[in-house]
């Protein structure tokens, strides 16, 4: 007769999940089970690389998620604004349009008879009675006087060193860089731009050494505008936008505090030279440099950091004179000893190092006062 074990039924509800490290040889985890209670997340990029992973644990390697970096704003200009060589005239064509102008104001005078008897005698003209100002005279007077007008008021003298940007009716209709006597449409708006290379000193502006103790800072800057149009058009004032610019990469390189040494200088007005370079060459201006002069502590913090120099500077001189006054005890034990001068135990070793001690700290004490 057999007996049988009686089946004793599950409680109803939601059935316990199985485990899902049994062991410390399990070695894989499914992921999405262990976050099963969340809701699905967006998809994100993960690097391959593992990232960590603890040994014997089971643990499924773990993955970093890479955020996408936020790429920085680039200044850009019109792309179809571009410096291009505008069209003008050599001078003598202004002289030589000026001077006919004038020339037949001077005929249409004298053949209306308005022309004064001084002025026909000094040109040693013919007398003539003249027909009078007429509808026919006040045409030539104008077209005379138009004339002269465009051949005398386009003269312009172009300058090494400066240049012309033209415009008409708000239109960029090119740069003028030739030197000498040149005729410029007189309609033509002119804006003298200086391109020589040139340099500014700033005033003192706001910086930060590497550890953000407040600094002010004066930098010198050698730059030149190389693209007139987008110097001119682009910007409404190109030198306020490179004071700026200078300004705002001063605010967050750290620059070295006074006393560092010339490498670190270096450095940051490498650094300093690169960033400015990059933000002033969309409005058409080449930095060659941006170089600190002079670095100095805020205000605020001066007498503060002055104070701790000087007791850095203290501790500095008193490390150095206590370790030349242990050079010279050790120095001098150890002569006496080798010698065979003194024989010394220990006790007296250390009352003689004791002695020669004090004795060399009051010569050096001396020395310095």
């Amino acid at each position: 007769m057999s007996t049988t074990t009686p089946h004793t039924p599950e409680p109803e509800g939601p059935s316990r999940p199985a485990r899902l490290i049994q062991n410390e040889s399990t070695t894989e985890i499914p992921v999405h089970l262990l976050f099963r209670d969340d809701p699905d997340p967006a998809p994100v990029a993960l690097r391959p690389a593992v990232v960590g992973r603890r040994q014997g644990t089971g643990e499924q390697p773990r993955f970093r998620r890479q955020v996408p970096a936020k790429p920085r704003p680039v200044a850009e200009v019109d792309p179809a604004l571009a410096e291009r060589s505008a069209r003008v005239l050599p001078g003598a064509v202004g002289v030589l349009a000026g001077t006919c102008g004038l020339a037949g104001g001077v005929a249409a005078s004298w053949w209306a008879g308005v022309l004064p008897p001084l002025a026909v005698e000094a040109l040693e003209l013919p007398s003539y009675a003249g027909t009078g100002l007429g509808p026919v005279q006040w045409a030539a007077y104008a077209g005379t006087g138009a004339l002269a007008l465009f051949g005398f008021g386009g003269l312009a003298r172009g300058r090494t060193g400066r240049a012309w940007v033209l415009g008409l009716f708000g239109r960029y209709r090119g740069t003028v860089r030739r030197t000498g006597l040149l005729w410029v449409n007189p309609l033509l708006l002119r804006r003298r731009v200086d391109v020589r290379l040139r340099h500014w000193r700033s005033e003192p502006m706001a910086a930060a050494d590497p550890n953000g103790v407040a600094l002010r800072a004066v930098v010198l800057v050698v730059w030149r505008v190389r693209d007139t149009a987008r110097a001119t058009l682009g910007v409404e004032d190109h030198e306020t936008y490179l004071r700026e610019c200078v300004e705002a990469t001063l605010a967050r390189v750290p620059v070295e505090p006074p006393g560092s040494a010339r490498s670190s200088a270096d450095a940051a007005a490498e650094v300093l030279t690169r960033l400015v370079a990059g933000d002033a060459a969309p409005v058409g201006i080449e930095v060659f440099s941006v170089r600190p002069l002079r670095v100095e502590y805020a205000p605020e913090v001066a007498a503060a950091m002055h104070r701790r120099r000087i007791a850095a500077l203290d501790a500095q001189h008193r490390a150095s004179v206590l370790t030349s006054v242990v050079d010279s005890v050790e120095d001098t034990v150890t002569r006496l000893t080798m010698r065979g001068l003194v024989e010394l135990d220990d006790y007296e070793r250390k009352a003689l190092v004791k002695d020669l001690t004090v004795a060399f700290c009051s010569g050096r004490g001396e020395t310095s006062a």
